[in-house]
């Protein structure tokens, strides 16, 4: 699992982590794994050219030791000084030492460059970058840029962008991810993140993690040898209209792909889904008398059903409430639910809950989900590039980490609707069975994009199997 800390966390952790080591120790250590990294960009060091774009803070110091290291090795190194009074001395004069030189002309020596080291601002910088800096980010943008711990002008915290800030190609992130390196739309400036570990004795708490495979694996529902499809969980689904039965068949094919034993269908698509996935259990409804449940999903192609929300959410069993299901939320009513609820808006209808625009949403994606999970009491799946998941007991916020572009496909979140709503049903928590299925999902996605592009909500749902296996084994 990948963890991420806040500033505030990480700046304890170096300051306690500095009073056990010689004065300069720390930046060493990062500089060294800087080096490295920059070498494996470069490929070749000896001839090579690295402009370093140095700020005031240690930053520019790291960028300014690690030039010293490759100007050692044959590298032409230049330094552009935003401030040159603020330089870090020892790291200039470390460089000098070494060979490498102050620019005399920055625009020159970075449309020269192999590599631009990014060095202008650190994890405590707020808000875009200065006109300066803002104008050797746009001319380093034709070269191969590396950043050093996050790229100049985002918000390590929160992953918002106010302002101008470096596009990388790669970051070199020490000591611990930080939140705004894993979250859209800071995340999509990060490049390929590499983690250098200096020694930080960090909190077990973290402010964002990540699963991976091991993650997700050990928690997918493995049937015993006396299951039965009841007690493997039964998932109810109430989607699809006259309209939209598409809907219907997409969730129901999430639901079937998750674990659960059986597939309960309630609606009016239901001659759609037998005919698409005859294993399905249909009833006409509505969901209270259709029978037992171990979780509900409702919502996806709806339409106008307020008396089937109203029906769902008065049942004693975890509820996934998606699309059309949206609409009907009052914070008062979900609180007062003895069971958990989850929902899974994207941007828009988002936007729509908090009574914000969609641009805010889209900017502030940790705030938003926070503040969805907090005054809804429910947790929160949130959509997007990077999906995020909040539960309301304020855990750390989770980022799912797989997915691709060609997920951006019409019915692709009724399938993760169907699929974390069947997750549910085996008995995982909210805060699992959301990341699980979202994992799980932009997986699916990305192989079936291996085999041919553009998707389909359908060619993702066929794919779960697959990868559902290639996690499990």
């Amino acid at each position: 699992m990948r963890t991420a800390y806040s500033v505030e966390k990480v700046r304890a952790a170096e300051r306690d982590l500095m009073a056990r080591l010689p004065d300069g120790a720390l930046m060493q250590r990062a500089a060294a794994g800087l080096a490295v990294a920059c070498a494996d960009l470069l490929g070749r060091v000896y001839g090579s050219r690295v402009v370093l774009l140095v700020g005031s803070g240690d930053n520019g110091g790291d960028a300014l030791y690690a030039g010293a290291r490759l100007a050692r090795r044959g590298a032409g190194v230049r330094a552009v000084l935003l401030t040159p009074e603020r330089a870090h001395q020892g790291g200039l004069a470390a460089l000098r030492a070494a060979g490498g030189r102050v620019s005399a002309d920055p625009r020159a020596d970075i449309g020269r460059a192999d590599l631009v080291v990014d060095g202008i601002v650190g994890i405590g910088g707020k808000g875009g970058l200065r006109p300066e800096a803002a104008e050797l980010a746009e001319a380093a943008r034709a070269r191969t840029v590396l950043a050093v711990d996050l790229p100049s002008g985002v918000n390590a915290d929160t992953g918002e962008v106010d302002g101008t800030a470096v596009r990388a190609d790669a970051t070199v992130t020490f000591g611990a991810y930080k939140p705004g390196l894993l979250i859209d739309p800071a995340r999509e400036y990060v490049g390929a993140l590499r983690l250098v570990d200096i020694g930080l004795d960090l909190p077990d708490e973290a402010d964002v993690t990540a699963l991976q495979h091991a993650d997700v694996a050990a928690l997918l529902p493995v049937p015993a040898a006396d299951s039965d499809k009841y007690r493997r969980g039964v998932v109810g689904v109430v989607a699809g209209s006259a309209r939209y039965p598409g809907a219907a068949v997409l969730s129901v094919s999430g639901a079937l792909r998750g674990g659960a034993g059986a597939v309960r269908y309630v609606g009016p698509g239901g001659d759609a889904v037998i005919a698409a996935h005859p294993e399905t259990l249909v009833h006409a409804g509505p969901p209270s008398k259709a029978g037992r449940v171990q979780a509900w999903v409702i919502g996806p192609g709806l339409g106008d059903n307020e008396a089937a929300m109203a029906d769902v959410l008065a049942s004693d069993v975890p509820v996934l409430v998606d699309a059309d299901g949206l609409r009907y939320l009052d914070p008062a009513r979900l609180r007062a639910r003895t069971a958990p609820t989850l929902l899974t808006p994207h941007a828009g209808e988002a936007a729509a809950l908090l009574g914000a625009a969609r641009e805010e949403v889209e900017s502030a994606r940790l705030h938003a989900v926070r503040e969805l999970a907090s005054r809804y009491g429910a947790t929160v799946l949130l959509k997007g590039s990077s999906t995020l998941i909040a539960d309301p007991e304020g855990a750390a916020v989770r980022v799912n980490p797989t997915g691709t572009g060609w997920l951006a496909t019409a019915g692709s979140g009724d399938v993760l609707s169907g699929l974390a709503g069947s997750l549910l049903a085996t008995g995982l928590a909210p805060l699992d069975a959301a990341s699980a299925g979202a994992y799980l999902h932009g997986l699916a996605a990305r192989r079936a994009a291996e085999k041919a592009v553009p998707l389909t909500a359908c060619d993702v749902a066929a794919a779960l199997p697959g990868t559902w296996h290639s996690l499990a084994d």
